[in-house]
């Protein structure tokens, strides 16, 4: 079973067409999205027109909900919305979806004739606006595998990608992942990023043997998405953020 997950994505259309590209050529099992489809850039419709379209369930990001919070402004005041432009430009329709994503996945898989229970979250089983770090305290992150009852816990939101092995009161090892950002990458590598996990059941392998996890980085267009950002009515900050990756 080869599960793709993404997240993070933050409207650049040129990035997340290069990843719906790479993924379609590996053929996954089955494609999630841990949420932060809009903000940051100019291309939230398009973006998750296509989410919609290939029907990949996703969950809500902090950024997704922000949306349904805003004033409304006026056309002629859309230009003068700084930072918060990204959010006024998501079409009605596209606010309605995001506003109904549900705040987590839980899947149930069988491997060697043991549960084994997968949590998907956007930044923690506790809120969409807390961070999953890789030197998060040991104890606490078992607090919040216990919380999900998760097994694998999978996380987007801080734009930084690391798999953790961590050792579960269970006796059985718990793995923390998370997921990195395919549309605006903060780990200083302005390439996309996401995560392929592949779960092996055999029972001759171990657990640790039969969970493999992937990091697939990939190259897009970052200077012609950056330039759509310094034409728009968005800070050229935003740009510069996308060509360094920080």
């Amino acid at each position: 079973m080869k599960i793709a997950l993404f997240s993070d994505i933050h409207a650049n259309l040129p990035a997340f067409e290069a990843f719906l590209k790479d993924l379609d050529s590996r053929q996954p099992d089955a494609v999630y999205c841990l949420g932060d489809l809009v903000g940051y850039h100019i291309y939230p419709n398009e973006v998750i027109a296509e989410i919609r379209r290939r029907g990949i369930a996703t969950i809500a990001g902090n950024h997704d909900l922000k949306v349904s919070n805003l004033t409304p402004v006026t056309p002629e005041k859309l230009a003068t919305t700084g930072k918060n432009y990204a959010y006024h430009i998501v079409e009605q329709g596209h606010r309605e979806y995001l506003s109904s994503l549900p705040a987590h996945i839980r899947l149930e898989y069988r491997l060697g004739g043991e549960q084994l229970n997968m949590v998907l979250v956007h930044g923690t089983p506790r809120s969409n606006d807390e961070y999953l770090l890789a030197d998060l305290d040991e104890q606490y992150v078992n607090t919040l595998m216990d919380e999900a009852g998760a097994d694998i816990l999978c996380a987007g939101h801080s734009h930084k990608p690391f798999h953790r092995v961590i050792a579960r009161q269970n006796g059985k090892p718990g793995h923390v992942i998370n997921i990195g950002s395919t549309g605006k990458p903060k780990d200083n590598n302005p390439m996309g990023c996401y995560v392929m996990i592949t779960l092996t059941d055999k029972s001759e392998l171990s657990d640790i043997e039969s969970i493999k996890v992937e990091f697939i980085r990939f190259e897009y267009d970052v200077e012609a998405s950056a330039k759509a950002i310094e034409n728009s009515p968005l800070p050229d900050e935003f740009a510069d953020r996308l060509r360094g990756g920080y």
